[in-house]
């Protein structure tokens, strides 16, 4: 048998789940945390796909930049994500898994229905910053669950089939703006409402994990070590794990989301004069072509690790991580037309939103149980802090350097990732 990896993972929590068939629970656990990143995901792009029709009407003839201003309101999403990811994550760790991922779900969903009825700007800033509190702290809450409550013979493919739900949110978000751009940009939003209404339905079918629940009542009679502590990551056993975790998620992350809010202005570069209801249509058809090559990038990972379960993660990411880099500068340097276009963001979606795949694998097997929804909410949320300047950056940068140059010079964060993932340790073996 193949103990954990992890030097503060319990031996006897290990044998505890290496032993066990899959339950009806684990099954329960897997749909729902599907269930909650899939419509993490489709919350998160909606507003990307409707934000400058929406800041047309909303602005109207103002004066005022929509690319500029939407850039800013994706900047301070990006920041409620990262902050809300980290809180979360320590609240897992504390108060449970379960919990913390359904009420994460009602946040982003509500808020995100509610920005459908903003009457400015500032309204929209402030809803989905909100909003972005409740999507950042989703993945942590699941991502544990599903690690602590499947066998670990068969996590490796739970955590890739969880994960790859964020492609089917993309997709269901894609789909939604191509199929109602007629109606406009608010009812859009408004299906963002979705997530609330299954959260109450899953509230009573999902257990929480055994194992969180042994660390938990552990720590209350002081005889197991602390839960959810932030300072702890940075002790010495886990300060390499943590800073390396950060890096490599922090290069996904800023190179993903740098390149992915250019794409609508890229768009609209190339299809001058189109009406709103035009652009946002292209642009539903534009980003499917990403999803498509995201569910081909977590499906190349499932099938890894199905066929090779103890495979590098570290070389895996590495692949990824190169690709991506690639695919990157051929869009911003060959998709020029729109059909060369979408084959340049197909393989940037296989590589670049693919690869989130693999940094989500190895983030839930770096830390222990008492930590491992802070240790990996903090790693994977503190890559958003500093994904935010992107976008606040981007409007000023684009106009001075151009839009290609700006994307090119994103793409650079791939190599941060390609450095970090040499000084972490190897998990899968």
């Amino acid at each position: 048998m193949r103990t954990s990896s992890n030097p503060m993972e319990s031996t006897c929590d290990v044998q505890h789940v290496e032993t066990r068939a899959i339950s009806v629970g684990a099954w329960m656990v897997l749909a729902s945390a599907f269930v909650g990143w899939m419509f993490d995901a489709m919350d998160l792009q909606l507003f990307t796909m409707i934000m400058l029709p929406a800041l047309r009407d909303l602005l109207g003839s103002a004066g005022s930049n929509p690319a500029q201003i939407g850039g800013l309101i994706i900047g301070a999403k990006l920041l409620s994500w990262g902050v809300g990811g980290i809180i979360f994550g320590v609240l897992a760790d504390r108060v449970g898994r379960a919990r913390v991922m359904l009420a994460t779900m009602v946040i982003y969903s509500i808020f995100t229905a509610a920005s459908a009825l903003a009457q400015n700007w500032h309204q929209l800033l402030v809803l989905q910053m909100i909003s972005g509190l409740g999507i950042g702290g989703e993945w942590a809450a699941g991502a544990a669950l599903v690690v602590e409550t499947w066998p670990e013979k068969h996590r490796a493919k739970a955590v890739q089939v969880m994960q790859a739900a964020g492609v089917v949110g993309l997709i269901l978000a894609s789909a939604l703006t191509i199929v109602m751009s007629g109606l406009g940009w608010r009812w859009i939003l408004a299906m963002g409402a979705a997530p609330a209404v299954v959260s109450l339905g899953l509230r009573f079918v999902t257990p929480e994990s055994a194992r969180w629940q042994r660390s938990h009542e552990a720590a209350l009679l002081h005889r197991g070590p602390k839960m959810g502590s932030l300072s702890e990551i940075f002790g010495m056993p886990l300060r390499r794990r943590t800073l390396v975790g950060s890096l490599i998620a922090a290069a996904m992350m800023i190179g993903s989301w740098g390149g992915a809010v250019l794409f609508p202005v890229l768009l609209q570069v190339m299809s001058p004069g189109l009406s709103a209801v035009e652009l946002t249509h292209q642009t539903g058809v534009t980003f499917m072509a990403m999803n498509a090559g995201a569910v081909l990038g977590f499906a190349s990972t499932l099938v890894v690790v199905w066929l090779w379960p103890r495979i590098s993660r570290r070389a895996v990411y590495v692949s990824y991580c190169a690709g991506a880099w690639i695919a990157t500068i051929f869009l911003y340097t060959a998709g020029t037309t729109i059909p060369m276009f979408r084959v340049a963001i197909f393989l940037f979606g296989y590589f670049a939103i693919g690869g989130f795949g693999i940094v989500a694998l190895y983030l839930t097997e770096l830390f222990p149980v008492h930590l491992r929804a802070t240790g990996q909410g903090f790693s994977w949320n503190v890559g958003r802090l500093f994904t935010a300047i992107g976008p606040l950056t981007i409007s000023a940068a684009s106009a001075t350097f151009g839009l290609n140059a700006v994307g090119i010079a994103i793409a650079t964060a791939f190599g941060m990732g390609l450095l970090a993932v040499a000084f972490g340790p190897e998990t899968g073996r």
